[in-house]
């Protein structure tokens, strides 16, 4: 272990990884622990996150906000795509892990660092996230995860390992935590563990930090709007606003109406399944209006195609592989099919539930001359015949084929 001098911890200001700095200076003698925090849209106090990270041993604190890079680089990408993994998860902590290594590496070959070191336990997939990316970008760094190599096994041992090597506890918070595990940027929050880990139990009011209940929602509906171009979104009511700005706004919004919570056993990469309780308030606002206007804008062809890209996609990016060949060129089909998803999408909020309530685009292929029940003077009906006649052909053939097979038969 003497050969690592220099290492970048991915830093969260929690307990986990406040350990990790004292852990990596006493088993790497020597070597010289940077904590590296990511700003993604946590409510997280930073100052007091870096000033933590110092008095826990570290060199250097890095705070870096990245959220505008989070959401354009990262977030709408699968919007535009369509990807939920598992029909249910808008993949909130999935992406965000790709972009937060890459500042990790980022700074790493800033600093002439030797090592990458997270605080991902041996049973999720963030583990596999943060070092599929690691490897992706700079194979030459080595990678350290303490949860797969320490011998402490709980909470109380880390509260133990803290006070012996003087990392700043706060007894209250650290001693009587919120019971669940949580994953919070600007595109979501997560919940696991504790009572949620067995699916039989619903989740308590409890559980909902951004989220009002939606029995606790307003009575009345309220309406939104969402400009879009090119499948990004770009406006909220009319107004136009940045990435972070548009998306706080909708959270807001969504919020107050109940709207975005997902509860589902998922299948994890490693093998086994757990249950989450997912907060998107604005992604589900976001990822609704964008299919409505697809429905409007995208021919049959390219749209059934593309929902099996977005599957394909989703699993990508659940699994880490963001920095992959497939993901890059899924993109490009994806940019392609965006040309024309380009309009506005109303919506209607009411306690948790999302309702189309008109679209419109310059690009529609919608044509009420053709659909119409009405008369109309651009569709033949007697063209159906013909159509009919062979798109049936071959169950004709078939049913032809069993009555003669019957016949000699007897």
């Amino acid at each position: 272990m003497s050969e690592i001098k220099k290492i970048v911890l991915a830093y969260s200001g929690g307990l986990d990884t406040s350990v990790i700095i004292p852990w990596l200076k006493e088993n790497y003698a020597g070597a010289e622990v940077i904590a590296a925090c990511a700003d993604v849209g946590q409510p997280d106090d930073f100052e007091a996150i870096e000033k933590k990270a110092y008095a826990s041993g570290a060199s250097k604190v890095y705070i870096m906000d990245i959220k505008k890079e989070f959401l354009e680089e990262y977030v709408w990408p699968t919007v535009k795509a369509g990807a939920v993994y598992e029909g249910k998860y808008l993949l909130g902590t999935s992406f965000a892990r790709p972009l937060i290594s890459k500042k990790l590496v980022e700074i790493a070959k800033q600093e002439g660092a030797d090592a990458i070191a997270h605080g991902a336990t041996g049973k999720g997939n963030d583990q596999v996230r943060f070092e599929l990316t690691v490897k992706a970008l700079a194979p030459e760094i080595k990678l350290i995860a303490p949860w797969r190599m320490w011998d402490m096994k709980s909470r109380e041992d880390e509260l133990v390992y803290a006070e012996k090597h003087g990392v700043p506890i706060d007894y209250k918070s650290e001693e009587n935590p919120y019971p669940y595990s949580m994953d919070w940027n600007i595109w979501h929050l997560s919940h696991e563990g504790d009572d949620l880990e067995n699916p039989a139990n619903a989740p308590k009011d409890m559980v909902y930090m951004v989220t009002t209940p939606p029995e606790k929602a307003p009575d009345v509906p309220e309406y939104v709007t969402i400009d879009f171009e090119q499948g990004v979104p770009v406006a909220v009511n009319g107004q136009k606003m940045g990435a972070v700005e548009l998306l706080t706004e909708l959270n807001a919004i969504g919020a107050k109406n109940g709207v975005g919570i997902v509860d589902i056993v998922e299948n994890r990469l490693v093998g086994m399944k757990s249950r989450g309780i997912y907060e998107n308030p604005g992604g589900a606002i976001i990822m609704y209006a964008h299919r409505e206007l697809e429905y409007l804008c995208l021919d049959r062809d390219t749209y059934h195609y593309k929902e099996k890209v977005a599957n394909e996609y989703a699993e990508l990016v659940y699994d880490g592989k963001w920095f992959s060949p497939l993901r890059e060129a899924l993109d490009a089909f994806v940019n392609e099919t965006q040309e024309t998803v380009t309009g506005t999408v109303k919506l209607k909020l009411y306690k948790g539930n999302i309702m189309s309530a008109g679209s419109t685009s310059p690009y529609s292929l919608y044509s009420e001359e053709y659909v119409t029940f009405g008369e109309d003077d651009v569709y033949d009906q007697t063209d159906a015949e013909g159509f009919i006649n062979l798109f049936g052909l071959p169950l004709k053939m078939r049913a032809l084929m069993k009555q003669h097979a019957e016949k000699a038969g007897k």
